[in-house]
């Protein structure tokens, strides 16, 4: 790897991605500094998984997140989908996956992860908080960034890694629309015991329209999601506990258990929203990263994961390339054509998950049931190995 002690990298976002990257940059040897919009360091409320493919990547850099994650976390080893009722239609089993790569797959609190990722980038990682970017210069010695508080970072590359809503990616493309996936999520973590609930379970229940996804997140702690179909705009209620319940009364036992443990204001309402793939990443001395480069839909469960990929490609491609840009655009096109499949991919399963009609119901119910365990592999392989083999397509994992 080509020496970068003397480069210097702004990390714009502080999130999963800007903290994987801070973590695999000054593993290569980069002075890093992170510029946060919010004014203290938090993660929200809801967890994520973060499957195999991610936890691989990060070894590609000696960088092993195991141990933090597996005393803060909960290892799962297989997904079951069920009714609504709770009869199983299908257990995926990713253990295979885990065992080629010497990389468990976790479901983690995002405060945990967040921990995890601070550990590895180091005690002494420069954070900014309350930086809201208002824009960036390229300039003949690297790139400045401002500030709407009137703070300035300079250095040698910036990477935007500030979410779906980036400031950065709005200078470099313009404004934008989104795409809208034509339903609500509901996510919420808390406290929880239930019979059925043992150590490592995961399992997504489907209605017709309607969805929900409980999983052990470790420490005596649920993480549970639920989906409905509503069109774009449509008002959300007053009271979304009393929403949620209503959608899902009469679901197998756990699910409406879990839903009455969880205090109304744990329970956070997200519109399912990607946007457009875009081709273009960056110019110069600058790029994206994570949901800032590729915003995608959570029916693969990989939103988390390909922002770590991206930290782990972009620390390989900046350290092994002669200067700066040319790192940029070799990380940009290694990762263009993965994520642009996972995109895609998790956005038309969304659109099968989602569907409404007793027929289209159950045909997709016949189709998990029965489809050879081969072409679950052959699928899976494509989004949970890291590098992945090609193509990836369609899969089961969130």
């Amino acid at each position: 790897m080509t020496e970068n002690r003397s480069k210097k990298a702004i990390i714009v976002g502080g999130g999963v991605g800007g903290l994987a990257a801070a973590a695999t940059l000054r593993k290569v040897g980069l002075e890093v500094e992170v510029w946060e919009r919010a004014r203290e360091l938090r993660a929200g409320t809801t967890a994520v998984s973060f499957m195999c493919n991610a936890v691989s990547a990060m070894h590609t850099l000696g960088i092993r997140l195991e141990d933090e994650l597996a005393a803060r976390g909960r290892v799962f080893e297989s997904l079951d989908f069920r009714t609504r009722k709770g009869r199983l239609i299908r257990s995926v089993d990713f253990r295979e996956f885990a065992r080629r790569q010497d990389a468990p797959s976790f479901a983690v609190h995002r405060a945990d992860l967040q921990a995890a990722l601070l550990a590895a980038a180091g005690p002494d990682l420069r954070i900014e908080l309350g930086a809201v970017a208002t824009g960036f210069r390229i300039t003949d010695a690297g790139v400045q960034v401002d500030f709407a508080d009137g703070r300035r970072a300079t250095g040698d590359l910036l990477i935007g890694a500030d979410g779906f809503h980036s400031a950065i990616r709005r200078q470099l493309i313009g404004t934008e629309g989104v795409r809208d996936g034509g339903y609500v999520c509901w996510l919420a973590t808390v406290p929880f015991e239930h019979p059925r609930f043992v150590p490592g379970y995961a399992a997504h229940y489907w209605g017709a329209g309607e969805r929900f996804g409980l999983a052990d997140i470790g420490n005596g702690r649920a993480y549970w999601w639920g989906t409905k179909n509503t069109a774009p705009g449509q008002s959300a209620s007053a009271d979304v506990k009393a929403e949620v319940e209503r959608v899902f009364s009469g679901w197998a036992p756990e699910v409406p258990a879990v839903i009455r443990r969880t205090p109304a204001e744990s329970i956070v309402t997200v519109r399912a929203q990607d946007r457009p793939f875009r081709d273009t990443w960056g110019t110069g001395p600058v790029t994206l990263l994570g949901d800032a480069a590729h915003p995608m839909l959570v029916s693969l469960g990989q939103g988390a994961a390909m922002a770590v990929e991206d930290a782990a490609v972009l620390a390989q491609q900046v350290a092994a390339q002669p200067d700066v840009e040319q790192g940029l655009r070799g990380y940009e096109a290694a990762r263009i054509p993965r994520t642009r499949i996972m995109v895609e991919a998790s956005y038309a399963l969304s659109q099968v998950e989602q569907l409404e009609g007793p027929i289209k119901h159950r045909m997709r119910a016949l189709y998990f049931k029965f489809t050879r365990e081969s072409k679950f592999a052959e699928q899976n392989a494509g989004v949970l190995m890291f590098p992945a083999p090609e193509p990836p397509v369609l899969a089961s994992a969130r």
